[in-house]
C-alpha cells in the first residue's frame, strides 16, 4: 500500500484506486477501466502470474510507476475461475456513473467480493452440486467445552442451515457437506487445519465476529423478526454464532443482496442416517474413491433427473438417508406410482426437461444480477407448471397429489414477465431489445425514431433534391460534423441561403440546416435514451419479481422433489429394480442382490443373497481368495440398504430391510501421510471408531481389517474385533466380516451368531476360476500366487513363493497358539509370530541368556555379564 507521501505525488485515478483497495486489503481487486478490468501492483503480478496476462507499467504522476496487468471486461467469465480456483477472494469494481455524464473523476465502487464459497457465476458453479459456505466456532462453555455450532449457506439457492456437533463428530460433518470455503476465528485456524478431510479453503475472520450478542443482531436485521423462535433454531447457541458470522461474510461480499435467502433451519440428523466420510468413499456414492477407476460414483448412475434442483437434491438424499420408516414409506409409494404409470412418468419427465434452474435464477434475481434470459426462462419455466400440477392432482397416488396442491403455478409471476419480455431477449441489458412492443408508449415512441432514422433521412434527401433541384445532393454521416448535405461545387449556385456552410471538399462543400441537426439529435439520442429507459423498466420488473421470490422457491422444491422421484422410477424401470421392505425388525434379507454400478461392467454379474439378523445370524465370517467378488458382496449390501432407505427401489430380486441406522465401512487400504498415519493405524483408527459409535440397529462391513500388521497380530485384533461384536450388547450389529484368515472359521463352532461365507472357486488345469458366488463354508485357500500369475509377476518369482508357501505350510502352526481364551478374564496367551526363515540352531548368546539366575544377581554381576555377552556377540 502507497505511503502519505507517495500517495501526494500520485494521479487521481491512483489515488481513487489505493483507497479503494484499502478497505479490501486482502482481496485481489479488479479495477474498472472503460472496457477493461485493471489490476496494480502486487494485485497485477498475481494477476499476470496466474491468468497468464502480460505485465505491464503505468505511469502515476509524481509517484513512480506502478505495474499493471488487465483484460478486457467481456473476458471476465474466463479468468474469474482462474482466480477463485487458485484460492483467491476477487473483489469487483464497477464504474457506478456514465462516465459521460460527468467531466470529473468517475465514481467507482465495489459491487461484488467472489470466492469459492461465494458466487452467483453460473461459470463458478455447478448445475448439479450445491456450492456451500460454511461457518465453525467454537464454544467456550464450561459445561460444554468441546461443542462446535456449525452453519451453511448456498447463496445461488438460498438454502441455510445450523447445527451443532462435538469436535469429535466435526471432521464427519464438514466432510458431509463438502464446503468450498469455511469461515474461522482467525485464533481457532490451526484446529481446522488439523482436520483429516480437509478439502476447502480456509477464511479466518475477526474474532469480534464470532461473538454472540453481534451474531445475533446480524441475524436478526436480516429477517426483520424480533427473535428467531418462530425458525425453532434458539436452542442453538453455537450454531447461530456460526450462522451470524455467515451472514455478516455475505453482506460484505453481496452488498447486502440477501433478500433471497429467507429462512433458517436446523439441520435435522435425528430422522436421517449419519454416515461418515469414510463410509461415504468407501462405498463411492458421489465420487470414485481411487482415481481412474472404471466403475464411477452411485451417483453418475442414479442421476436421471431433468433439472439441476433435482440433481442437488438426489445428491443430498443419497448422502443423508431416511430413517424414518414413514417417511421412507412416502418415497417408496411415489416412486411406485411412477414405475407403474410409464405415461404418466414420461409425461412429467417431459415436462420437468424445459425447466431452468428456477433456485439459482431466483437468486439471481434477488441479488440484482438476473439478465433479461433469466427472466425468459423463468418465464418459459412457470408457462410449464400448471400442466404439471394437472398431471399430479389426476392421478391415484397420495404424495405426488400432495405435491401437485403444494406446486404454486406462479400465474401472477408468469404474467407479468409474459407481458414485459420479448421471446427471446439479449444476454445483457445494454443489448436493448428487452421488452415487447406496447409494453410502454415512451418505449415505442423512441424505437419509432430510433427504427426510422434511415428512412427519414432518405425522404429528407429526396425532399431537399426535389425543393433545390440538385440532383446530387447526399445526407451523409460522419462523427465530427454529424449528419450533413453534401453538394458537388458543380451545383454550388443552386443551393439555398438555409443552408450553413460547415466543410469544404474538394469536389463539394458539405451544409447542414436547423431541421437536419434536430433531428440528428433524436436520432442520435433516442438509442441511448432507449438503453436508459429499458434498464429502468428492467430494474422495476426484476424487483417486482423478486417480491415473489418465496413463492418461487417453495414450487422450485416441490419440482426438485418430484423430479427425483422420477429418476427413482427410471432407474428401476431400466435396471429392474424392486420395492423393498423396510421395517423395524433387526433384519437384513437381500435375495439375489446386485452392485448397481458394477452391474452395469460385467456382463454376466452374479447376484448373491444376504441373509443378516441380530438375534441368530448377526455376523458373516466370509472368506475365498483376492479377486474372488468378496468385497462386491460387501459393497452392494451396503449400497442397497442406502438406496432402499433414501427412498429408492433396489438392484435385487427381494430385499427386507430391518432399519439401519449408520452403514460402517473398513474397506480398502491407505494411509494418511500429512498427518503421519500409516496404512495399519489409519485401518485402526476407522476399527475403532465402528467400535465406539455403532449400535445395535447399524451394519457393519469389513473388508480384511488385521491384514496392515504381522499375520498372527492381524489374525489376533480380527478374532478379538469378531468377538467384540458377538458379546458386547451394544454393538451387536449386522456385520459382514471379509477375512484371509481362513483360522477365523473357527470362530462359528463357538458363538451362536457367528456363519461362514465363502466365495466358491474352481480349479481346473492349474488355474483358479472365480464363480463369484456367496455360499454357506469355509475357503482354506486364498490363491494368492494364483492371483500373482494373473497380475503379471515374473515366473521366477511365482516359483520361488511357491517353494515358500510348501515349507510353510509343512510347519505345523498350532491353531490353538492364536486361539482366544474361553473367558476374557483369563490371561492371554503368548502372542507366536511365524518366522520365515527360522535358524536351525540357536545363537551362544541366547544359550547364556538362558542360564542366567538373574533374581539373585547383584548390579556389578550384572554389569560384568553384560558386557560378557556383548564380546561374544562381537565373537559370533
Amino acid at each position: 500500500m502507497a505511503s502519505a507521501k507517495q500517495q501526494r505525488g500520485q494521479t487521481p485515478l491512483m489515488r481513487q484506486y489505493y483507497k479503494i483497495k484499502s478497505q479490501h486489503p486482502n482481496q485481489l481487486l479488479l479495477f474498472r477501466m472503460g472496457d477493461f478490468y485493471e489490476t496494480f501492483a502486487e494485485d497485477a503480478l498475481t494477476a499476470s502470474s496466474v491468468l497468464g496476462i502480460v505485465l505491464s507499467k503505468r505511469a502515476n504522476g509524481r509517484a513512480s510507476t506502478v505495474p499493471l496487468a488487465g483484460f478486457p471486461y467481456h473476458a471476465l467469465d474466463n479468468h474469474l475461475p482462474k482466480l477463485i480456483q487458485a484460492g483467491l477472494r476477487v473483489a469487483i469494481c464497477e464504474q457506478l456513473e456514465d462516465p459521460r455524464t460527468t467531466r470529473t473523476l468517475v465514481k467507482r465502487g465495489v459491487v461484488e467480493v467472489v470466492s469459492p464459497g461465494v458466487s452467483l457465476h453460473d461459470n463458478l458453479l455447478s448445475p448439479k452440486q450445491v456450492n456451500y459456505l460454511a461457518a465453525v466456532h467454537w464454544a467456550q462453555h464450561r459445561r460444554r467445552p468441546d461443542n462446535v455450532g456449525v452453519a451453511y449457506v448456498d447463496v445461488s439457492t438460498g438454502e441455510f442451515m445450523v447445527a451443532e456437533a462435538g469436535t469429535e463428530q466435526l471432521d464427519d460433518l464438514l466432510q458431509s457437506l463438502s464446503p468450498s470455503e469455511v469461515l474461522v476465528d482467525k485464533r481457532q485456524k490451526n484446529r481446522l487445519e488439523a482436520m483429516r478431510f480437509q478439502n476447502y479453503v480456509i477464511t479466518p475472520q475477526e474474532d469480534w465476529v464470532f461473538t454472540h450478542d453481534y451474531s445475533y443482531e446480524v441475524l436478526l436485521r436480516h429477517f426483520g423478526t424480533h427473535s428467531l423462535k418462530g425458525f425453532e433454531v434458539e436452542s442453538l447457541q453455537d450454531g447461530l454464532v456460526a450462522a451470524g458470522v455467515v451472514l455478516h461474510y455475505l453482506g460484505e461480499a453481496q452488498q447486502g443482496h440477501l433478500s433471497h435467502i429467507k429462512r433458517i433451519a436446523a439441520r435435522a440428523d435425528a430422522g436421517h442416517m449419519r454416515l461418515d466420510a469414510q463410509t461415504k468413499v468407501n462405498l463411492s456414492l458421489l465420487s470414485s474413491h481411487r482415481e481412474g477407476r472404471q466403475d464411477g460414483p452411485l451417483i453418475t448412475l442414479l442421476d436421471q433427473t431433468h433439472t439441476a434442483m433435482g440433481a442437488r437434491l438426489l445428491r443430498r438424499w443419497l448422502g443423508a438417508p431416511l430413517c424414518d420408516i414413514q417417511a421412507i414409506q412416502v418415497r417408496h409409494n411415489a416412486t411406485e406410482a411412477l414405475f407403474r404409470d410409464a405415461q404418466l412418468l414420461a409425461a412429467v419427465q417431459e415436462r420437468l426437461e424445459g425447466i431452468c434452474d428456477m433456485e439459482r435464477v431466483v437468486a439471481r434475481i434477488c441479488t440484482a444480477r438476473a439478465t433479461p434470459r433469466d427472466l425468459a426462462a423463468l418465464r418459459d419455466s412457470l408457462e410449464r407448471l400448471p400442466s404439471i400440477k394437472e398431471l399430479l392432482e389426476m392421478q391415484g397416488s397420495d404424495t405426488l397429489q400432495e405435491i401437485g396442491n403444494e406446486l404454486d403455478v406462479c400465474s401472477d409471476t408468469f404474467s407479468i414477465i409474459k407481458q414485459a419480455i420479448v421471446d427471446k431477449p439479449p444476454a445483457s441489458v445494454r443489448d436493448g431489445n428487452i421488452f415487447l412492443d406496447g409494453y410502454l408508449d415512451e418505449l415505442d415512441a423512441l424505437r419509432d425514431i430510433a427504427r426510422s432514422g434511415k428512412d427519414y433521412v432518405a425522404q429528407m434527401q429526396q425532399a431537399e433534391i426535389e425543393r433545390t433541384g440538385i440532383p446530387s445532393l447526399k445526407v451523409g454521416y460522419n462523427k465530427v460534423f454529424g449528419y450533413y448535405l453534401e453538394v458537388t461545387h458543380v451545383h454550388r449556385e443552386k443551393v439555398p441561403p438555409h443552408y450553413i456552410r460547415k466543410q469544404t471538399l474538394v469536389n463539394a462543400e458539405r451544409y447542414v440546416t436547423p431541421e437536419l441537426k434536430e433531428y440528428e439529435e433524436k436520432i442520435l439520442t433516442a438509442e441511448d435514451k432507449l438503453i436508459d429507459l429499458e434498464r429502468s423498466l428492467f430494474v422495476e420488473l426484476r424487483t417486482r419479481v423478486a417480491e415473489d421470490a418465496s413463492t418461487l422457491q417453495q414450487s422450485a422444491g416441490m419440482l426438485a422433489i418430484l423430479d427425483c422421484y422420477c429418476s427413482y422410477a427410471s432407474i428401476a424401470r431400466a435396471h429392474d429394480y424392486r420395492r423393498p421392505v423396510v421395517d423395524d425388525s433387526l433384519r437384513l434379507f437381500i435375495k439375489e442382490g446386485r452392485h448397481p454400478v458394477v452391474e452395469q461392467l460385467v456382463d454376466p454379474f452374479i447376484p448373491n443373497t444376504v441373509n443378516l439378523d441380530a438375534e441368530r445370524d448377526q455376523i458373516h465370517v466370509i472368506t475365498g481368495p483376492n479377486m474372488a467378488g468378496k468385497s462386491v458382496v460387501l459393497r452392494q449390501s451396503g449400497l442397497i440398504v442406502l438406496l432402499a432407505q433414501a427412498g429408492s427401489f433396489v438392484p435385487a430380486a427381494h430385499a427386507h430391510i430391518g432399519l439401519v441406522d449408520r452403514i460402517f465401512t473398513r474397506v480398502g487400504a491407505s494411509d494418511n501421510i500429512v498427518a503421519g498415519e500409516s496404512t495399519f493405524l489409519v485401518e485402526m483408527n476407522e476399527t475403532a471408531s465402528i467400535l465406539n459409535n455403532a449400535t445395535r440397529r447399524s451394519l457393519i462391513l469389513l473388508d480384511e481389517v488385521g491384514r496392515g500388521t504381522s499375520t498372527f497380530d492381524g489374525m489376533s485384533i480380527a478374532w478379538s474385533l469378531v468377538e467384540h461384536l458377538h458379546e458386547n450388547a451394544r454393538v451387536a450389529a449386522r456385520t459382514l466380516f471379509a477375512t484371509h484368515f481362513h483360522e477365523l472359521n473357527e470362530l462359528a463352532e463357538r458363538f451362536e451368531r457367528v456363519r461362514n461365507f465363502r466365495i466358491q472357486v474352481q480349479e481346473h488345469d492349474g488355474k483358479v476360476v472365480f464363480l463369484r458366488t456367496l455360499e454357506p463354508g469355509s475357503a482354506d485357500h486364498s490363491y494368492g500366487i494364483e492371483v500373482a500369475r494373473m497380475a503379471g509377476l515374473p515366473a521366477s518369482v511365482l516359483d520361488r513363493a511357491r517353494q515358500i508357501l510348501a515349507k510353510l505350510e509343512a510347519q505345523p502352526i498350532e491353531v490353538g497358539t492364536m486361539r482366544a481364551p474361553e473367558s476374557t478374564n483369563e490371561a492371554s496367551a503368548a502372542a507366536v509370530q511365524l518366522s520365515l526363515f527360522a535358524m536351525e540352531e540357536a545363537h551362544p548368546v541366547v544359550e547364556r541368556v538362558r542360564t542366567l539366575d538373574c533374581e539373585n544377581m547383584t548390579p556389578l554381576q550384572a554389569l560384568i555379564t553384560l558386557a560378557e555377552l556383548k564380546q561374544l556377540t562381537m565373537e559370533t
